[in-house]
């Protein structure tokens, strides 16, 4: 069973947690980890079933700045892991090309990429044969 519930803070800092859905069924923490700890707890009193296997979907409400400041930081996120995906596949192929086709030690390779002979020995050994 999944259980939507949206977390607020309240003046003093505490979390409080609602249940979608589930009238009545609130719970507050001073962390979001034990407000969503406690809202199981109420639930399993409200709905009269075993929470512990469900799983909970918070939605953090925050203010309009803080969420623009998060969707920042998620898009500067995604943005490198990509970009690592890509230095991931030019390494691979910087040294396919430079010990598979060159012939050039790892050694050589490693000062070439600025990387340790190690890391390319790695490498070397990682690639599909």
């Amino acid at each position: 069973m999944r259980y939507a519930v949206d977390l607020e803070r309240d003046e003093a800092g505490w979390w409080v947690v609602s249940a979608r859905g589930v009238s009545g069924c609130h719970a507050q923490g001073r962390s979001i980890r034990q407000a969503l700890s406690r809202m199981r707890e109420a639930l399993s009193v409200s709905v009269d079933e075993d929470i512990a296997s469900g799983q909970l979907d918070p939605c953090v409400h925050l203010p309009p700045e803080a969420r623009l400041v998060v969707a920042r930081y998620e898009s500067a996120y995604k943005r490198l892991e990509r970009d690592q995906r890509a230095a991931h596949s030019a390494t691979d192929r910087a040294i396919e090309t430079l010990v598979g086709e060159l012939s050039l030690s790892v050694r050589d390779a490693g000062d070439v990429l600025g990387l340790s002979h190690q890391r390319v020995h790695q490498l070397v050994g990682a690639r599909p044969r």
